[in-house]
């Protein structure tokens, strides 16, 4: 759900006039504009998605098959980082330095 509403967000200029189609695995998606009694966070996603013309399609992740190939292929940018230490220790002199350089 999180995903719908980041997506609805980040692409509001392209969605805000025209209608749209939600495939979703969550099936509790669809029922979020029935509920009366929810939670701040939903409240505010509620208002949020009010906003835009869509349709909820509900499809459960094995019939899914575009989404739920994307999400088990591997991440080739994962851990291409080496974790460096942080030095936190600086004499005092240097910061003075730096805290008292003039223009």
């Amino acid at each position: 759900m999180l995903a719908v509403v980041y997506a609805l967000e980040n692409f509001r200029s392209y969605l805000i006039m025209n209608k749209s189609i939600v495939y979703t695995d969550h099936s509790a998606f669809k029922y979020l504009f029935a509920k009366k009694d929810a939670k701040a966070r939903l409240l505010c996603w509620h208002l949020l998605l009010q906003e835009f013309d869509f349709k909820v399609i509900y499809t459960c992740g094995a019939e899914n098959y575009a989404a739920d190939h994307l999400s088990r292929l591997e991440n080739p940018y994962e851990n291409i980082f080496d974790p460096k230490e942080i030095n936190e220790t600086f004499p005092l002199e240097s910061l003075n330095k730096v805290a008292h350089k003039d223009p």
